[in-house]
């Protein structure tokens, strides 16, 4: 039998507390909510109960005998008012933001809109039913903790990225079960972590897993938002990947991942929802409190202020919609042992009101919050608003996305003019970007491809963008690619192409993990994935995004990546906890903790920096504690061979250990080492890596 009693306000959702189910929602503006329990199959709902208390603006009943498994929604009563910002329709059933799972998916009808469309003036209100048309929310059972689901909190400085999407990753491995691939638990099986353990990976970062919507457009072309930047529900997994195995599959591939000693990092999407602008639909936060958890321009509150690009703009300044996002993140954390999250156009949750700060309630919240504070916190430090771009301009604790790296390093390498002074700046960690707000060059996330673009295997083989296949007459996608693509657009079969470009992405991939920083390698860089020149794959669930596991057209690749990151682990001058600074090692010797080298064996002059052709120099680098070697990187950008003159002032012996004139970046056991005035034979366009002992004085 079920009774209706009280409840408290907190906390907010529903939960189950072995007798019943307290259900509470936040609406400020709201005048009166009711709760709607649905059977499965059940077209409409079988009971509706007003929620009988408001507390502080949360509205709340208890329902004693509703168990776990229950699907539920709610129709929020207030005023239709789209000129002050409100928009409640009652004949809508919204989403509770607080549904840990979520049952069925978005139908698209007209009725899912709390207006008449069509109108050029989306102010009449659209009095159908839309519960049918909506997935709904599942009670869940209390969460028990989980010992194996504790992150496994890896420093920054041993920390290596690799960015992947759940259903692309697993889609077409021959050894995962066909039952369970782009599934959740996909992740869990050994053939994947395996794959992910051998080249060196220590954090798995997934494309969006929180609820999210297939944008309409898409579906009317019959496309999906295979990336899932289309947040409907910030608590509850993506349902598409739950396969057989449920949200149980989740938490296993976690825990599996962790056992091999590997993160797992959610990209996060807090800067906007799928309810789009103000012609968009009400699918939860809209019709529960427009005027709460949106930015509305002030000068005319029914629109919204689009700083995103997607129509809306989350508004976490908002005291409870910050709740929601904290309480999320930190569900993530406990529920799920997620070890830290890369927020997408994070410059969105900084904005306080509207111009971005540094010290905004949001960035204050996390690092006193006693469960964030401990994870790993990545920025896109960006959104297209008014001062959006922040590169550098983020709180302590946080790291960024440096995409001044991505392009020097794709623009050094083409042969781009006036590109190595921004090259040494990346090398560096980017101390001119990062030292400013007191953080160390752990601040900087090294890439040199991301989901959002091409691929590396893209980027050496197109110069214009191919991105047809999105129904957008290739005029979705940016077309600021930096790319080459050596004499033919896409594929060839001339093997010196052939060979430049496995080159080219060699030396890409040489500069990522040898530069100060964290490393990012994007999913499938180390097997040369193609998206066929697309660089906008975000609609495409089938092989354009796919990893390809039964075809490698580079096998020494895969190796390659190991053996750098083998390399970055073993030598600690490239994790450095401080930044290069060109000090003296020691106050009675020439050495310092880094020299940057001229082709003739001395170093680099004010001309030199100066030189927009310069395309040859030398690194040497130190470390910030007594282990490991002392570094010597040359870097040979041009067309033609180099012979490197080693100068005394950085000392010798210098053995090479990593050539990415080698397919595999291997250098064999026999090759001599050099001493300090003696020439280095440089490969066209190719990076050598050599060490010498450290502490080893001048020759």
């Amino acid at each position: 039998m079920i009774g209706l009693d009280d409840g408290v306000p907190a906390p907010l959702g529903a939960h189950f507390d072995g007798r019943g189910v307290n259900f509470a929602l936040f609406s400020e503006h709201a005048t009166a909510v009711d709760l709607c329990l649905f059977e499965p199959h059940e077209r409409h709902e079988t009971r509706t109960i007003r929620l009988p208390c408001r507390t502080d603006d949360v509205w709340h009943g208890y329902l004693r005998g509703v168990l776990p498994g229950q699907l539920y929604g709610y129709r929020v009563h207030g005023p239709w008012d789209p000129g002050n910002g409100h928009r409640f329709n009652a004949a809508k059933l919204v989403l509770d933001p607080y549904a840990r799972e979520i049952s069925g998916r978005i139908h698209w009808h007209d009725s899912l809109y709390g207006h008449r469309r069509g109108l050029q003036r989306p102010d009449q209100i659209d009095r159908r039913d839309s519960a049918i048309h909506m997935p709904k929310g599942v009670v869940t059972a209390p969460e028990v903790p989980d010992l194996a689901l504790q992150p496994v909190r890896r420093p920054l400085s041993e920390t290596v990225i690799y960015e992947a999407h759940v259903r692309a990753l697993t889609m077409t491995h021959p050894d995962v079960p066909e039952s369970e691939r782009g599934t959740y638990a996909a992740l869990a099986h050994p053939a994947i972590i395996e794959h992910l353990w051998k080249l060196g990976v220590t954090a798995l970062e997934l494309l969006p897993i929180q609820a999210f919507a297939d944008d309409r457009f898409l579906v009317e072309r019959g496309l999906v938002n295979f990336w899932g930047y289309s947040p409907l529900n910030y608590f509850a997994p993506e349902p598409r990947y739950l396969g057989e195995a449920g949200i149980p599959g989740l938490k296993a591939a976690i825990r599996e991942l962790n056992a091999a000693g590997i993160e797992t990092i959610l990209d996060v999407v807090y800067n906007h929802t799928a309810e789009a602008d103000h012609t968009g639909p009400t699918l939860s936060f809209r019709g529960i409190d427009n005027a709460s958890y949106y930015k509305l321009n002030p000068e005319d509150p029914r629109t919204e202020i689009d700083c995103t690009g997607c129509g809306n703009t989350f508004d976490v300044a908002h005291p409870r919609v910050m709740q929601l996002a904290l309480d999320s993140l930190r569900h993530w954390v406990t529920a799920y042992g997620v070890a830290g999250f890369r927020f997408d156009l994070a410059s969105s949750l900084g904005r306080a009101p509207h111009d971005f700060s540094p010290r905004a309630a949001f960035f204050q919240a996390v690092a006193q919050d006693p469960v964030l504070a401990r994870v790993k916190l990545i920025a896109e430090p960006w959104d297209i608003g008014m001062g959006g771009y922040q590169l550098g301009g983020y709180p302590r604790g946080w790291s960024e996305w440096n995409d001044q790296f991505r392009d020097s390093v794709r623009g050094f390498w083409r042969g781009d003019a006036g590109q190595l002074p921004k090259l040494t700046q990346g090398l560096t960690g980017s101390r001119e970007i990062f030292a400013p707000s007191g953080r160390s060059p752990l601040a900087s996330i090294n890439f040199a491809a991301s989901h959002d673009g091409y691929t590396l295997a893209d980027v050496v083989a197109y110069e214009e963008k191919h991105n047809a296949e999105n129904g957008e007459d290739n005029r979705d996608g940016h077309g600021h690619n930096v790319s080459r693509n050596y004499g033919v657009e896409g594929p060839t079969d001339d093997p010196g192409i052939l060979a430049l470009r496995a080159r080219q992405v060699r030396n890409m991939l040489a500069t990522i993990f040898l530069a100060q920083g964290v490393p990012m390698l994007l999913m499938g860089d180390e097997r040369g994935r193609t998206q066929g020149g697309n660089n906008n794959a975000y609609c495409q669930d089938n092989a354009t995004s796919w990893m390809d596991w039964e075809r490698d057209p580079d096998p020494d690749l895969t190796v390659f990546v190991a053996n750098l990151t083998r390399l970055r682990r073993e030598q600690p001058a490239l994790r450095r906890r401080s930044f290069l600074d060109g000090a003296r090692i020691d106050p009675d010797q020439p050495l310092r903790d880094v020299h940057w080298l001229a082709p003739g064996g001395g170093e680099m002059e004010s001309e030199d920096w100066g030189d927009a052709g310069r395309q040859v120099f030398g690194m040497q680098i130190g470390n910030d504690h007594e282990r490991g070697d002392r570094l010597l990187i040359l870097v040979n950008g041009s067309e033609e061979p180099c012979a490197f003159r080693l100068g005394t002032a950085v000392g010798g012996p210098w053995s090479p250990v990593f050539d990415t004139a080698s397919p595999t970046g291997a250098v064999p056991k026999d090759r001599p080492s050099h001493h300090a005035g003696a020439e280095v034979d440089l490969a066209p366009r190719s990076l050598l890596v050599l060490a010498a002992p450290n502490g080893r004085e001048p020759a």
